[in-house]
């Protein structure tokens, strides 16, 4: 019964993402790119609804609008690249893995949008992609970034990679912290059922450079990773 639900749950949701897509890519084209994210969050709170997904949002007024930040939270299902632009109310681009740009519609949708690809396994590359972010957050424009590089197999935060740090500290970004629980519980990598429910954000409050200037990156890392455990409790 839960596969046949699951089934009208994925072709409703695909449906309605194409047409999103449709809308976006014009968007892209004639609106300034704030705009188009607006459009973007309605879209995907709306896709969210669609896929059984009740979204309960805290911490929103720990936000200043007018500040650039490196988002950084934990990554529990493929849903939360839906779940975090609800949630968080700033216009924001992102770091992919490189290999989301070969994915029909969405490849051609994260590139137009400004999404930045980063290969792991190239560290030349890497550096490169790292770098174009530096350049993004000195220019203005807040980043997300998801530093366990990988969905959760098992429902736990899995160890956070070194390089989100080093961008934090090579620009001097304000963090905004955030921790997600419920999505995993939706949508497990690997299959294909989905189990509607309550997914929750909370966002935490923002960790200005000057309170881990002096600290090392693995330190940061270490302090990060708590912070974003007991948000996603």
């Amino acid at each position: 019964m839960n596969k046949l639900f699951s089934l009208i749950l994925w072709i409703t949701g695909g449906c309605f993402f194409l047409v999103s897509f449709i809308i976006l890519a014009v968007c892209l084209i004639i609106l300034p790119h704030q705009k188009t994210f607006g459009v973007a969050q309605s879209l995907f709170a709306v896709l969210l609804k669609l896929m059984g997904i009740k979204l309960i949002v805290t911490g929103q007024e720990q936000i200043n609008q007018e500040q650039t930040y490196l988002i950084m939270g934990n990554h529990q299902s493929l849903f939360d690249l839906f779940v975090i632009p609800c949630a968080i109310p700033l216009c924001f681009t992102g770091i992919e893995a490189a290999y989301h740009f070969s994915i029909p519609i969405w490849g051609y949708l994260i590139r137009k949008w400004g999404c930045i690809p980063i290969e792991r396994k190239n560290l030349k590359k890497a550096k490169q992609s790292l770098e174009q972010a530096r350049q993004t957050l000195l220019n203005g424009i807040s980043i997300a970034v998801l530093p366990e590089g990988h969905r959760t197999r098992n429902g736990k935060i899995a160890p956070f990679k070194k390089g989100p740090f080093h961008l934090a500290k090579n620009t001097r970004a304000t963090i905004l912290p955030f921790g997600i629980k419920g999505s995993f519980e939706f949508q497990q990598k690997g299959s294909l059922n989905l189990y509607p429910g309550v997914v929750r954000v909370k966002i935490g409050k923002p960790i200005p450079y000057k309170e881990y200037k002096t600290l090392s990156i693995e330190k940061v890392r270490d302090q990060l990773f708590m912070k974003i455990t007991e948000l996603s409790q």
